[in-house]
């Protein structure tokens, strides 16, 4: 299976939850979050101050937050290959009683 190594050099803040985000093979893309912020982990990323406080991780290149949430960049750079299966997914955490 092969498994490309992305690496995230930069984003911009475009909206809401929304980031737009330039990887090392010149592809941008812009990612609204908030369908996938649920759960224990990203959940709290629904608070803007939080989610506005990601960096980009030094050592492996992803987007981090304060909380310990990130994404694997190979995701974020398909975006559109992934983002209906996570939502289907953060929509099923969200039904799950704590």
């Amino acid at each position: 299976m092969n498994h490309p190594i992305y690496r995230i050099v930069s984003f911009a803040t475009v909206g809401a939850h929304t980031l737009r985000i330039a990887f090392d093979d010149g592809t941008e893309r812009t990612v609204n979050f908030l369908p996938v912020l649920s759960g224990e982990l990203y959940a709290p990323l629904r608070d803007l101050a939080l989610f506005n406080a990601v960096k980009i991780d030094s050592e492996v290149h992803t987007l981090v937050w304060p909380n310990g949430a990130d994404f694997d960049p190979a995701t974020l750079h398909d975006w559109p290959e992934y983002v209906d299966a996570l939502t289907e997914r953060a929509r099923r955490w969200s039904l799950t009683p704590a």
